[in-house]
């Protein structure tokens, strides 16, 4: 999933999405088999001074109190600057447990940090001017399955409000950072969000 964020005086805050490649809320059979590898959506938004990226995976549908994670899938949150359609930077994030199980998460080579950043799953991270939250999440995604249908099967616009997903769960990565860093002095910069698994 890619998405243009357009930084500038008037424009701060703008997002044009671009081409959606894989992310999806379970409904492909192949992404849904692997649900910790399952980017289900890509939030990205500039907040005055500030820059929040959000990630969220794990499909949809489940009720579970806990997020899905996986040790073996690493997140990329890529940054391109410059238009050429390459990352000019990359943030990695992944997650690990302890010998008690405990699980925890850490974001790499995030722009003005000094290192790695880590911590528990569930806790606000801070490090660096950056702020980190994974875990479990109500799926902010809103869909209105019902009006969709409707609307396709009648030709007219039958929307009714309802969020189809409204209880459903999402595992999530929140990411916080200073905005300057992230557009490095230019107007426009482009994201995307892939995973891969090792």
């Amino acid at each position: 999933m890619t998405t243009s964020l357009i930084l500038g005086p008037l424009a701060a805050g703008l997002l044009s999405a671009g081409p959606a490649q894989a992310a999806d809320h379970a409904e492909a059979p192949i992404a849904s088999a692997d649900p910790p590898a399952d980017i289900a959506d890509f939030y990205a938004w500039n907040a005055g001074e500030r820059f929040v990226f959000i990630v969220t995976f794990a499909g949809v549908g489940a009720t579970t109190s806990a997020p899905v994670l996986d040790a073996d899938v690493i997140y990329g949150i890529h940054v391109d600057r410059d238009g050429d359609q390459a990352a000019d930077a990359n943030i990695w994030v992944r997650f690990g447990q302890n010998g008690a199980g405990d699980w925890g998460v850490q974001v790499t080579d995030v722009p003005g940090a000094s290192g790695p950043i880590s911590g528990a799953v569930g806790s606000v991270i801070e490090s660096d001017d950056v702020k980190l939250w994974a875990g479990h999440a109500d799926d902010p995604f809103f869909f209105d399955l019902v009006g969709f249908q409707n609307t396709l099967a009648t030709g007219t616009v039958s929307f009714t409000a309802a969020d189809a997903l409204a209880g459903l769960n999402v595992s999530a990565i929140v990411l916080e950072v200073d905005a300057a860093v992230i557009a490095d002095g230019q107007p426009r910069v482009d994201l995307w969000t892939t995973t891969g698994r090792k």
